[in-house]
């Protein structure tokens, strides 16, 4: 009966296995892309760096701190109409990738910062006391001392990701959450709640593994 029940399952269950990897894979593209040159600025702009700049330091971190501090199934919400603007419609994967990106941007941000602050400053202060220009010195120095930590970061936002994406299901947004809740909740289908936690776990350790595999691979201190 139950295997019964599992196979019925596995085409929709395929389906939003598909959608939640392709949600996270254009969030976390995006919190690469964006995410990464704020928290270099935020580091390098910070008191003490060699591109100090108080004003960009402090707007850049009210920006960062405001839209983490707003819950993501608000954001969520809120974020409605822009996601109607960009994608023409406010459900499906598509339409949840716009509320991923901005929830993950400034969380990969921060991250990135915290990653650049574990280098030994004397690396830093020696790279400018031989005149390597700024971005000499982030892409020779920073973002190679900090590429393990950088990868951890990549490894926790691609797994908050994931968390958020299932709370995308309740807005329609496509995914495991959204099978988890018209399935399993809605309809009280236990076998349906109960398969969709096992996947979303196993793809979180996967993630993990991933993740702290290739941290160690690069991490040559």
């Amino acid at each position: 009966m139950l295997i019964d029940s599992l196979i019925q399952l596995l085409p929709d269950l395929n389906k939003a296995f598909l959608q939640t990897i392709y949600m996270v894979g254009i969030s976390l593209a995006a919190s690469l892309i964006v995410g990464l040159p704020i928290g270099i600025l935020l580091f390098i702009t910070d008191k003490g760096l060699f591109l100090e700049h108080t004003p960009t330091k402090n707007v850049l971190g009210f920006i960062v701190n405001l839209v983490r501090s707003i819950p993501f199934i608000i954001l969520l919400v809120t974020l409605l109409p822009l996601t109607k603007l960009i994608t023409g419609t406010t459900i499906g994967p598509t339409a949840a990738s716009v509320s991923l990106s901005i929830a993950a941007i400034p969380f990969f941000a921060r991250l990135v910062e915290t990653a650049l602050r574990e280098i030994d400053k004397g690396v830093i202060e020696a790279a400018v006391a031989v005149g390597a220009k700024p971005w000499m010195i982030i892409k020779d120095v920073l973002l190679p001392e900090a590429k393990p930590g950088i990868i951890q970061g990549i490894t926790i936002t691609a797994i908050s990701l994931v968390a958020y994406s299932a709370m995308a299901g309740t807005v329609g947004g496509g995914g495991i959450g959204d099978l988890a809740i018209r399935f399993g909740y809605y309809r009280y289908d236990n076998t349906v709640m109960l398969t969709t936690v096992v996947v979303l776990v196993c793809l979180v350790q996967l993630i993990q593994y991933g993740g702290d595999f290739i941290a160690k691979k690069v991490d040559k201190r």
